[in-house]
């Protein structure tokens, strides 16, 4: 007669099936798995999304960075062109309100990229309804 890997001697006596204790510490311990398995998914899926959160953030810091410096001079550029015809505090004026509109248009792209990162880890939570739906019926 085959033994149990495993088991104590004498644990297949008596035709060959498992004790109650044998079968909950077997359930116990494919849960104890289950639930490492679905937490290492967990933290694959969040550090997915702390990665791109990452590469966005970066980006619109080299963005700023770039802009400020190429705008400094831009600006100032264009106000001593501006100041030639309409005085030199308007033209400071007009530079500082299109710039204005400019750094809008850009918060507004930025936040529309941060609004594309998930920090909902959705394969982890389709996994454990699915393991949820297995446990409420294992032989189907």
């Amino acid at each position: 007669m085959a033994t149990i890997p495993g088991a104590p001697r004498g644990a297949n006596e008596g035709g060959g099936e498992r004790s109650l204790s044998e079968l909950l510490g077997a359930v116990t311990g494919d849960l104890q798995t289950l639930f490492r398995q679905e937490l290492a998914l967990a933290k694959a899926e969040l550090r997915e999304e702390a990665v791109k959160t990452g590469k966005a953030a970066g980006l619109l810091s080299g963005a700023a960075v770039a802009g400020y410096l190429a705008l400094l001079l831009l600006s100032l550029a264009a106000v001593f062109g501006l100041a030639e015809l309409i005085g030199l505090g308007w033209a400071a004026l007009v530079v500082a309100v299109v710039w204005a509109i400019v750094g809008a248009v850009l918060a507004v792209v930025g936040r529309n990229r941060m609004r594309e990162v998930s920090p909902k880890p959705e394969r982890t939570i389709e996994s454990l309804k699915e393991d949820a739906q297995w446990a409420k019926h294992p032989t189907s």
